[in-house]
């Protein structure tokens, strides 16, 4: 029975100085430039992942006309936090 490996090796290309700040955060933090570099990965998968799903619902609602005109949603906003537009 083969046994599907946990991980697989990636190649990045990217600059001395974006390696060197990497380098750094790593020391800082006691821990491996591929801990530094898997997090970065994983923080802006999940960040986009959240924006296109909130994209989507908004093109569905937009779809469905379940809109508000722009000058509403700034006065509601203008209004819950005090300003005057």
């Amino acid at each position: 029975m083969t046994q599907e490996a946990a991980s697989v090796p990636i190649t990045v290309r990217t600059d001395k100085r974006t390696v060197g700040a990497i380098d750094a955060l790593a020391g800082a933090m006691d821990r491996s430039r591929n801990y530094i570099v898997n997090q970065a990965i994983q923080q802006y998968l999940d960040a986009n992942a959240w924006q296109v799903k909130r994209i989507k619902a908004g093109m569905e609602d937009a779809r469905a006309g379940r809109v508000s005109p722009a000058e509403e949603v700034f006065a509601a906003i203008g209004d819950k936090r005090g300003w005057t537009l």
